[in-house]
């Protein structure tokens, strides 16, 4: 559903649609910058707009939409100049995971999700009865992409699609959207009025892009109507747990658990491919805090979100599920350590490196060009800090004698300026 919004960047996030933009009970959705060449409108304009709806409407009836469900879908769709700069700008922010937990499992988040837990108790058991999606992750889903309901986004999902499709930075994907909003309104799922949603067009209770709807939105309570958008969240509960039961999702299995590793640890093995069953990682004293074994509910790889100086995991197949929903790693850490909470777990016990702080996007940018430089390929300069940035951060660090982490600090920056 999310491949196109989320990155962890080496321990931050970069953020948009709808990120820290209120308080401690907001919509929380990582996001990126897809990595994209395209041919962008140079004067954008409601008449070029109107233009673009024209000469879409034959490759849209070509894909099976009726003439009476487009030309009533677009009457009145207007350019929306402020979604191209939230779509233009997602790169520039970013915030530290810490910063991104302290909001995304806030106590207020905790407290309003078992609030939701006990009010939607039996529809979420039979959701899990059915799927064999525990409710605590549905429940945490909802949390940090609507904050339970009450941030769905207002947002014309027509309107923001063709704005974005017409502006063609990446007209495909959008396009596709697009279709697939107008399906839903020809389908008669909601009206054109009530396809509201988040200015990149993700929708309803758990921000489903309308591609993501069209294959896995359900209806629950069987009104003949898949209805993501109302204040009653059980089709979207639903349809959520759905999709990750589609992804694979391993009842009983945990996203991941808290670790410690030991002194001495060999930190070239906290790599997502280098895979050990919990028994086996504890054999190299990588345990619970305290000593305990994790138990073996599969093979696990080790996490550092945040460098040899925070907490770290052993990471499930269900992480990856997960990521199969938005991709960045701060998310699915949300998600999982909100369930967790709301369950009524303990908070992390190890520490964040808080004195540290996030590289901005020029930096990040430099240091892929100065690591490829000095001989340790990224193989791209994208300032997203992705497995090949932190494998060439790693090597490089390394050769300098000092924890190999890949963990993109301003260190790690400083030291490749005075070569």
């Amino acid at each position: 559903m999310r491949r196109l919004f989320g990155t962890i960047i080496g321990g931050a996030v970069a953020l948009g649609s709808g990120g820290f933009a209120a308080g401690p009970d907001v919509s929380l959705r990582p996001a990126e910058r897809a990595n994209v060449v395209a041919t962008i409108v140079a004067n954008p304009s409601q008449s070029g707009l109107e233009s673009w709806i024209t000469a879409f409407r034959a490759r849209s009836l070509a894909q099976g939409i009726t003439g009476q469900t487009y030309d009533s879908a677009m009457k009145g769709v207007r350019y929306d100049a402020g979604v191209i700069k939230r779509d233009r700008n997602q790169s520039e922010f970013t915030k530290t995971i810490w910063d991104y937990l302290d909001t995304a499992v806030s106590d207020l988040r905790i407290r309003n999700g078992r609030s939701a837990l006990g009010e939607w108790d039996s529809t979420l058991n039979a959701i899990e009865a059915k799927y064999g999606v525990e409710k605590e992750i549905v429940t945490a889903i909802w949390g940090l992409e609507s904050a339970y309901g009450t941030f769905r986004g207002s947002g014309l999902v027509i309107s923001s699609l063709a704005t974005l499709a017409y502006d063609g930075r990446r007209a495909a994907f959008f396009e596709k959207e697009l279709l697939d909003a107008l399906r839903i309104l020809q389908d008669g799922d909601t009206t054109a009025g009530q396809l509201t949603g988040s200015w990149a067009g993700a929708m309803g209770h758990t921000q489903f892009m309308p591609s993501s709807f069209q294959a896995h939105a359900v209806d629950h309570n069987g009104d003949g109507k898949r209805n993501i958008w109302g204040d009653d969240p059980v089709d979207a509960l639903t349809s959520t747990a759905a999709y990750l039961k589609h992804f694979g999702w391993k009842e009983g299995q945990p996203w991941g658990v808290e670790v410690e590793v030991p002194e001495g640890f060999d930190f070239t093995l906290a790599q997502r491919d280098f895979r050990k069953l919990p028994s086996e990682w504890a054999a190299l004293d990588v345990t619970q805090p305290g000593g305990g074994v994790v138990k073996d509910h599969g093979l696990a790889s080790v996490l550092l979100p945040g460098g040899a100086g925070g907490a770290a995991f052993l990471i499930f197949d269900n992480f990856e599920v997960l990521e199969s929903y938005n991709t960045a790693d701060a998310y699915v850490i949300g998600v999982g350590h909100l369930a967790d909470r709301i369950r009524g777990e303990g908070a992390f016990q190890h520490s964040w490196p808080r004195h540290l702080r996030v590289l901005s996007y020029d930096e990040r940018i430099e240091l892929q060009k100065r690591l490829t430089a000095a001989g340790f390929d990224t193989e791209k300069i994208d300032a997203k800090i992705g497995p090949l940035t932190i494998g060439a951060i790693r090597r490089f660090q390394q050769t300098q004698g000092v924890l190999p982490d890949g963990y993109p600090s301003l260190q790690v920056l400083e030291r490749l300026r005075a070569l």
